[in-house]
């Protein structure tokens, strides 16, 4: 079958789109654009957009890793964070022209710019061990033969996927002020400490942290408030959620937070808070809307920029956000009175937004299912949308795009279940194709209708390809992503085999004996699952996947609160249902030929779940293959290495052939 549509290698082509800032007037937007580059690395650069005449203009340039720009107050320089000089640190660049100033060179970095509301100071989260000093700068080294030496810890969180082994470092706050250059730490303890954002009048400064006793094993982060003449700081918070992302009212008397309180482990939902700073009374303004209060979509596009936060309305009785709700990520809106409106529709993930200082516009960035990512404005109130890019046309406008039809149908105990059907790419009439069942990972995250590579790759392929939200999914309220905790392999594995059920009932283009099976992480677990407890499918693919949750508790950087949080139990105390629930014990069950993929340094789920389940099937002779992605983490398939990102879907696409065709 030959087809126009998406290919593995086109993702050379694309361009990635991310953090929109509008200029304080609201005439410009400053953004990130990634793209791949002729060596076959990622290379960001900020450009700048006029947004009456959506004239883009590249801002800066150089194989650089440019990130988080940030508008000075009077709107005639941004900030950004960069690895232009080695480590990343910040720099500095008039709008109207010129080249980049470097403003830190800290030893071991900086990042996260923010900027004073008289735009005479800059604060910027510094890593510091606590030998540290702020007097410590970066240097060049040239490359010397060092002596081995072991890593040693005393930690119990001593490894991350992001960033590997620990190095002792915390993340401190540092005050720069930009016309004396002096520097001046405003943090200390071996605690991180995150979201710092001015008042409006600049004299204080709010943040969060989790400096308890033991933050390796309690997960309530504080808000503090820091007196920058004083220096005297006060915790605001009673130390028993988990508050990020605060925002200062514009009159400064109340703080917007984003938060939970834990009640349900992982799966608890985010909620939007007011905090008065006069009497100290918290509100939770969402907590009669039973919605996720942030983005949970997932893509593969790696557009993602974090937590926006709950940004005011200017007369301080409103609040606009990011939720997650059946399959789409929009805008929301809620009052002090908790009446929550949606600002931003559609079907479609909103991944990131942000307002001038009068809030006459707002700019943001979607995904779609014909939109990798571009930009789009409109009034506050959500009206008179534009679109400002069109970053991807030149690609896009000569291939077949796979389009998604999404559905709704009934679990087995008639519960209201959200799916997707992609037909293949040059579909006829009459004749019949494969299906590759796709299964998201989290379980707490969410499909939604964001253009995925990966599928539209396989439908080009010639396959039609199934996704859904089973239970344990975010969008669709708190108890239907926390019905999977203690229950995985039960509920959410009765929903995907219903999806299939429904879609093979519905759909009589697909060919029952022509179907496969693939997830990663958590859908790597249901992956291997499924194969162990039925020869439904012909072909499966599991990536990053979990075979043994007993070893998965004390291997994966998050193995020790994950497995407790998911299965409320951990190995110490039954051990026994930790097995019960591995995809390892049912291996001698596996008929399914089985593809593993697997990062060589995965610390989510760590390369040995992989090697377990590889063994385990050659030792039985069953038909298997096993690829391993040097110098790769759990991000492989969002934001790995160009190169072996392609080689992934090739190894895919080439086994789902061999047996599906």
């Amino acid at each position: 079958m030959t087809s126009n549509g998406v290919s593995a290698h086109d993702l050379f082509e694309f361009s990635f789109l991310s953090d929109p800032q509008l200029s304080p007037d609201g005439s410009w937007v400053v953004f990130i654009k990634r793209v791949i580059n002729e060596e076959e690395k990622y290379q960001s650069n900020l450009f700048v957009l006029h947004v009456a005449s959506k004239e883009v203009t590249p801002f800066t340039q150089g194989n650089f890793s440019d990130t988080q720009p940030r508008w000075s107050a009077n709107g005639k320089d941004i900030f950004f964070t960069s690895n232009r000089s080695g480590r990343p640190q910040i720099w500095r660049i008039a709008f109207n022209g010129g080249e980049a100033v470097q403003v830190t060179s800290f030893k071991r970095g900086a990042s996260q710019p923010v900027c004073s509301p008289d735009g005479k100071q800059l604060i910027v989260t510094v890593p510091l061990t606590k030998s540290d000093s702020l007097e410590e700068k970066e240097t060049k080294q040239e490359a010397t033969e060092e002596k081995l030496q072991p890593y040693i810890t005393t930690k119990l969180h001593y490894k991350s996927d992001a960033s590997g082994f620990s190095d002792e470092t915390f993340q401190h706050l540092v005050l720069i002020d930009l016309e004396t250059d002096t520097e001046t730490l405003l943090t200390d303890g071996a605690y991180d400490h995150h979201s710092p954002v001015f008042s409006p009048d600049g004299t204080h400064l709010a943040y969060t942290a989790n400096r308890s006793e033991d933050p390796e094993q309690t997960f309530f982060s504080d808000i503090y408030q820091l007196n920058l003449a004083t220096k005297d700081t006060e915790k605001l918070t009673s130390s028993d959620k988990r508050f990020r992302a605060p925002q200062y009212s514009p009159d400064g008397t109340k703080l917007s937070l984003l938060g939970d309180d834990l009640a349900f482990a992982g799966s608890t939902l985010t909620r939007v808070w007011s905090l008065d700073l006069a009497t100290s009374d918290l509100t939770c303004l969402t907590s009669d809307w039973d919605v996720e209060c942030s983005d949970m979509a997932i893509n593969d596009m790696g557009t993602s920029t974090g937590d926006v936060g709950a940004i005011w309305h200017k007369t301080n009785d409103a609040l606009y956000f990011l939720a997650s709700e059946q399959g789409a990520a929009n805008l929301y809106r809620v009052t002090l009175d908790k009446r929550v409106t949606k600002v931003l529709s559609g079907k479609r993930q909103v991944y990131a937004f942000s307002t001038n200082k009068d809030q006459t516009r707002l700019v943001y960035a979607v995904s779609q299912y014909d939109i990798p990512g571009d930009l789009f404005v409109s009034t506050f109130s959500g009206d008179e949308e534009q679109r400002l890019t069109a970053a991807n046309r030149h690609l896009l406008q000569t291939k077949d795009l796979a389009i998604p039809e999404d559905f709704f149908f009934k679990a087995k105990d008639g519960t209201d279940l959200q799916g997707w059907i992609i037909k293949p790419v040059g579909l006829k009439e009459g004749e019949s194709y494969p299906l590759v069942l796709e299964i998201h990972g989290g379980p707490h995250a969410m499909y939604s209708h964001a253009f995925m590579h990966e599928f539209q790759v396989l439908a080009n392929k010639g396959y039609g390809v199934l996704f859904m939200n089973p239970r344990g999914s975010h969008g669709y309220g708190q108890q239907f992503v926390d019905a999977v905790r203690g229950n995985y392999g039960g509920i959410d594995y009765d929903d995907v085999m219903t999806a299939l059920d429904y879609a093979l009932e519905t759909y009589d283009w697909i060919d029952p004996l022509r179907l496969g099976v693939t997830g990663g992480s958590y859908g790597g677990f249901m992956t291997n699952w499924i194969v162990g407890h039925t020869n439904t499918f012909k072909a499966a693919v599991t990536q990053r996947s979990i075979s043994n949750w007993v070893s998965f508790y004390g291997v994966s950087d998050i193995g020790y609160f994950f497995t407790e949080w998911e299965h409320k139990t951990t190995m110490m105390e039954d051990p026994d249902e930790l097995w019960r629930i591995s995809p390892l014990r049912y291996v001698k069950h596996v008929q399914t030929p089985l593809l593993i993929l697997h990062s060589e340094n995965d610390y989510r789920c760590p390369i040995e779940q992989g090697e377990q389940l590889y063994v385990a099937l050659k030792q039985q002779k069953k038909p298997t293959r096993f690829v391993r992605f040097p110098d790769s983490n759990h991000e492989l398939s969002r934001s790995g290495d160009p190169g072996l990102r392609i080689v992934r879907l090739n190894e895919m696409t080439n086994w789902f052939d061999q047996y599906l065709k």
